[in-house]
């Protein structure tokens, strides 16, 4: 996201500068960047975040909402005199905590999966009990702040409850987690330009998304921009009343959705940068990051609707490559993040995307830019 999203403000004629993990930085990957400013510890102090944003005049923050980070980095770099292109930092909180999500979708008669909002403290029996009281098996158990799947479970029985609470524990600080009706469906997602007064729809796009039992991890793959699906219209007409739900949505706002039973429920809003970025940046018919920053300078839709092919993007896992294989690596085509070989780790993830002029084009692209990845990183062992 954040090598698309610094490529295409470049492309609008802005010069950019990036901050990133000095773990990254010091590989020197790919990126638009007139000047990369690497950062040491995850708690580096604000006063140095904030000197780096004053260099500039305008910041976007890449950061998911888990533990308040994007919202209190938004709140930091909004105390200096620059503009800062995110949702406001009171929208970023409305929205990531779940239990206050859901409510108000409820109350703007949006669809959503019934929800039932626990504590982690509850005594095991008694969240039994609610569940089968209000839900019905299969339920899915994740944590109020989670974002692509972290610590998410799809339970079909009671004895399942206490392993995949314990996993939500394992990946969220929050003091309460969620039990959610179990829809099956088509995942989607929405993407929307929004500003102060309007929300524009401008994408729908498949998700790929494996879902787990408590033993094992859920997650986020990828998908594909875009995606032709009967419900599209009520989708799109959903995420616009879902931006009109809260005060604050601005720039660029996604919202996921099931698509089951001729309805488009919301199962979540992310106030940020997401990943269908990488497909929408190469198939819009505009420069997105530009529409956002007349968005929210201008309160102004800097947007086109016809879309040029298709794009099919998707996570690959490699065993961790050498630095030197990183760096040719990085140089293919259609490889959007390069397998980082990081310390620590024995395995490296890679997302590759590709653009066809139809989306069986775009995944065949795919195949070939997998086939070329994995035959760099093989030819070094």
């Amino acid at each position: 996201m954040l090598r698309c999203l610094a490529q295409d403000f470049k492309a609008a004629g802005h010069e950019v500068t990036v901050l990133l993990d000095e773990r990254i930085a010091k590989m020197k990957p790919p990126m638009a960047a007139k000047c990369m400013i690497p950062v040491f510890q995850a708690k580096e102090s604000g006063k140095s975040l904030v000197n780096a944003a004053k260099t500039n005049d305008a910041v976007y923050v890449v950061a998911p909402e888990t533990g308040q980070i994007l919202q209190s980095l938004v709140t930091l770099f909004g105390k200096t005199s620059k503009v800062i292109l995110n949702c406001e930092a009171s929208a970023i909180g409305d929205v990531a905590d779940k239990a206050v999500l859901y409510e108000t979708l409820r109350n703007n008669d949006l669809y959503t999966p019934e929800t039932v909002t626990f504590d982690v403290g509850n005594d095991l029996a008694q969240v039994e009990r609610e569940i089968r009281s209000q839900l019905s098996y299969p339920v899915v158990i994740k944590p109020v702040d989670g974002v692509s799947c972290g610590g998410l479970s799809v339970i079909h029985e009671d004895r399942q409850l206490e392993t995949a609470i314990e996993k939500t524990k394992a990946t969220s600080s929050a003091k309460s987690f969620i039990a959610q009706e179990f829809i099956c469906g088509e995942t989607a997602s929405v993407s929307m330009i929004c500003k102060k007064d309007k929300a524009l729809s401008i994408s729908l796009n498949k998700q790929i998304v494996n879902l787990s039992e408590p033993e094992g991890s859920s997650s986020y793959e990828g998908g594909a921009v875009p995606f032709d699906h009967p419900l599209k219209v009520e989708a799109f007409k959903a995420a616009e009343k879902v931006a009109s739900s809260f005060v604050g949505l601005r720039g660029y706002v996604g919202v996921d959705f099931v698509l089951a039973q001729g309805r488009a429920f919301v199962v979540d809003v992310n106030p940020r940068l997401t990943t269908s970025y990488v497909g929408l940046s190469k198939v819009a018919g505009f420069n997105v990051a530009e529409a956002i920053v007349h968005s929210v300078l201008d309160n102004k839709f800097l947007v086109q609707q016809e879309n040029k092919g298709f794009v099919y993007f998707s996570k690959v896992r490699l065993p961790k490559p050498s630095i030197d294989v990183f760096s040719k690596v990085a140089q293919i085509d259609g490889v959007i993040s390069p397998p980082f070989p990081l310390e620590g780790e024995s395995e490296a993830i890679s997302l590759v995307a590709a653009h066809g002029k139809s989306m069986s084009d775009a995944e065949l692209q795919f195949e070939e830019a997998k086939k070329r990845l994995l035959e760099i990183i093989s030819g070094e062992r």
